[in-house]
């Protein structure tokens, strides 16, 4: 799952229960009656699942709309319109992977996995980034991507944006280009884009 509150505990962690502000669904102005109508689909499939894992978390949980077959085409159709043309898009571990993979068979493009430190054989460029109570690290290959390439980052929840910058920095040292950051759901009230200002950023439903 993505950063949802960047804390140690499991894999890329949870959301405490922010009020009000955690369950506000947000349209665009400009929202056409399909994106609406998408936005309201997605937000109908994701479930909050109080105190999980421990008391105080709602967790955000995706795996109705993952079940939901004619739901998630319409998601993988979404994303891959997000940000033109692309040469690689890059999946975060691990529901990132669940998304990213699709929308890559989508545009024609290749499937490059972000990964935990330890979990790519091979030459790696490593990135750390923050959470609540320590640090994490996240890599990718040396020769995952060709020099100019346009890459799509792609992750199932853009929270705190921890995740999301190093993976956009390890883009960045392997000599490619992030073409955007596409994400399923976003938690505005944890300021993501803050640390991603010089990007894209495009997220299907923003809470």
């Amino acid at each position: 799952m993505a950063d949802q509150a960047e804390a140690p505990a499991g894999e890329r962690p949870l959301v405490g229960d922010q009020g009000s502000a955690g369950s506000r669904t947000t349209v665009s102005a400009g929202a056409s009656a399909a994106d609406t109508d998408l936005t309201r689909l997605i937000a109908s499939r994701i479930r909050d699942i109080p105190d999980y894992p421990q008391p105080g978390v709602v967790f955000k949980d995706i795996t109705p709309l993952l079940a939901d077959g004619e739901a998630f085409n319409s998601v993988i159709n979404a994303l891959a319109t997000l940000h033109g043309p692309v040469d690689k898009v890059a999946g975060i571990e691990a529901r990132g992977f669940i998304l990213a993979a699709p929308v890559a068979s989508r545009l024609g493009a290749g499937f490059i996995p972000i990964r935990k430190k330890g979990k790519l054989p091979g030459a790696t460029y490593a990135q750390d980034y923050q959470l609540e109570y320590g640090i994490a690290t996240i890599e990718v290959l040396t020769d995952a991507f060709d020099p100019a390439d346009r890459v799509l980052v792609i992750d199932d929840v853009l929270a705190t944006g921890g995740t999301a910058r190093a993976t956009a920095d390890l883009v960045h040292r392997a000599g490619a280009e992030v073409a955007g950051i596409a994400v399923l759901l976003e938690l505005s009230f944890l300021n993501g884009r803050a640390k991603l200002a010089d990007l894209p950023v495009s997220a299907l439903l923003t809470i």
